[in-house]
């Protein structure tokens, strides 16, 4: 009897933990009342004991690769659980548009890992990126979109566009002497990286630091870079938060790493400019925004501020490893190079540097880095439901994270032609452009501005031109909805800057084609990766 009942209660643990929940989810009738209905949980694979499914993420290189092989089994969307975790996968773009956008309000919130808490001074809500949403995001997130996400033709885009072809051309003096002293293959990264920091303090902060002779100056990218990579993996303390013990020396080593950060930060920025501010004169720069707010608003403190900091300093790491691997491509591509010098060479008649304005006459430089963001098909950080959800029919549990799979996005065949092709035309299309040709115009072309002289016959021509296609749906690499990257603007319009200045002084060479292969769903790349050599061209 007593074997009858042992038996039995084991049935109902397993029942009762492999068994689907269903989820109570209000929603107002046509008469503004609650109506609560129950809603059960998408299907997914049933977990185990502890671990739940997280060993069926190790069969491959990326656990994106594998949810996309289970979204063969399950759907386009289904349950899983890792560790103690409930997650939710979603791998197409109706179903992200129906989380992101749709219910955004429903998944501000942020994943609560461990790691997250040690590089934001024990909380993770100190940071932009990795907060739940509330006012005090929704207040940073506006302090910063004027300075860190400008609309062109303001002066902060201007001043973006000034900087970069400044700190590029300063890379490029460096790289020359470089490749005179030594026709040996280069490790670029450190260089790649040091320049993008000083892209963004220089933008930012009105500071640059010389890379060459200041050794904190380079410690500090060092760390920038290592937190970058950091937050691009996964570890099974993130799920199983009972391991922390055994991961005591790498939280250590990333709370020591983000204090340096600030230490830096506070030292060498804002105390010195502290000292300096002139709170009556017009605005700089970001810098300036930050300390006057501080000022003037008792709802923001000296930590927001050097927290803020950070969280935008810290964006210059995706423009050092984007380049880094837009390098990459035109070393393993050479046709690509010789495509993006033809496009350089016939704008700057090889005969001044690259500069922001150049960008709309260079469609495919710049698709060149939109498609290396596509195969590189960095993660978007994942959303956590705040509370109970209905997406597509299926409950959502208050506390479930949300895995928006990007890398199917990007990798699937229902949206890309050969998406295993590095392509960059991909981005492109041909449009009609209308002039006028004019027999009084030594061109041939008139514009359609007022003109002097005798009136004389205007036939209006139509051009077909070559441009970056404007809208892809299905392209995201910063995300959508309300939690979508405001620093986007800075990544995109620095990264094209630095590669296409590259690109116009040297042919880029690899060691080996063959190790030339990069991390699937990741746009970071280790400390120590691909030696290039660069070859000095000839104009």
């Amino acid at each position: 009897m007593s074997a009858l009942i042992l038996i039995a209660l084991c049935l109902f643990i397993v029942y009762k933990l492999f068994s689907r929940k269903t989820i109570k989810w209000a929603k107002k009738n046509k008469y503004g009342e609650d109506k609560v209905e129950e809603l059960k949980q998408a299907p997914g694979p049933t977990p185990l004991p502890i671990i739940g499914s997280m060993h069926l993420l190790g069969n491959n290189e990326s656990p994106f690769q594998s949810f996309t092989k289970l979204s063969k089994i399950y759907g386009d969307i289904y349950s899983i659980t890792l560790g103690s975790a409930q997650c939710l996968v979603v791998n197409n773009l109706e179903l992200i548009r129906e989380v992101l956008n749709q219910n955004g309000k429903f998944f501000g919130g942020r994943p609560d890992f461990l790691r997250f808490h040690k590089l934001f001074a024990g909380d993770r809500n100190n940071s932009l990126a990795l907060c739940d949403w509330s006012n005090l995001q929704l207040r940073r997130r506006n302090l910063a979109r004027r300075h860190c996400g400008p609309k062109q033709h303001t002066d902060n885009f201007s001043r973006i566009g000034t900087v970069a072809t400044f700190e590029s051309i300063e890379l490029i003096q460096t790289l020359k002497q470089v490749t005179r002293s030594s026709t040996n293959s280069i490790n670029l990264k450190p260089l790649l990286m040091s320049t993008a920091m000083n892209m963004f303090s220089n933008y930012m902060c009105n500071v640059r630091f010389d890379a060459e002779t200041d050794v904190e100056f380079r410690k500090i990218v060092d760390h920038f870079d290592e937190i970058f990579w950091e937050i691009n993996q996964g570890y099974a303390v993130d799920f199983l938060p009972w391991l922390a013990p055994f991961y005591k020396k790498h939280m250590d080593k990333l709370s020591n790493w983000s204090q340096d950060i600030r230490s830096f930060i506070l030292s060498r920025i804002v105390e010195q400019r502290e000292t300096s501010l002139d709170m009556e004169g017009p605005e700089k720069d970001f810098l300036d925004g930050l300390l006057r707010v501080l000022r003037d608003d008792p709802d923001v403190d000296r930590n927001t501020i050097i927290f803020m900091l950070e969280d935008f300093l810290g964006g210059h790491s995706s423009v050092g490893n984007l380049v880094m691997l837009c390098l990459t491509a035109v070393a393993r591509d050479p046709e690509v190079a010789k495509k993006i010098q033809a496009e350089i060479d016939g704008v700057t008649k090889g005969k001044r540097a690259i500069t922001l304005s150049d960008k709309s006459l260079m469609p495919y430089t710049e698709a060149t880095v939109l498609e290396c963001l596509r195969y590189a098909s960095s993660p978007i950080v994942p959303h956590v439901a705040t509370e109970n959800a209905n997406i597509a029919g299926y409950g959502v549990e208050k506390g479930t994270i949300v895995f928006i799979n990007n890398y199917e996005l990007n990798t699937s065949s229902k949206y890309w032609d050969e998406p295993e092709k590095f392509d960059p035309s991909r981005f492109l299309e041909k449009s009609k452009s209308r002039a006028r040709r004019s027999s009084q115009c030594d061109s041939g072309m008139e514009s359609d501005g007022e003109r002097s002289g005798p009136i004389n016959k205007v036939a209006e021509v139509e051009k077909e031109v070559v441009t970056v296609k404007k809208n892809i749906p299905h392209f995201l690499p910063f995300s959508i909805g309300k939690r979508t990257c405001v620093g986007q603007t800075l990544v995109t319009t620095m990264s094209f800057v630095m590669f296409a200045s590259i690109v116009q002084e040297f042919d880029i060479a690899a060691v080996n084609k063959a190790d030339l292969r990069q991390m699937p769903a990741c746009v970071a790349l280790p400390k120590d990766t691909y030696e290039l050599y660069l070859l000095p061209r000839k104009h």
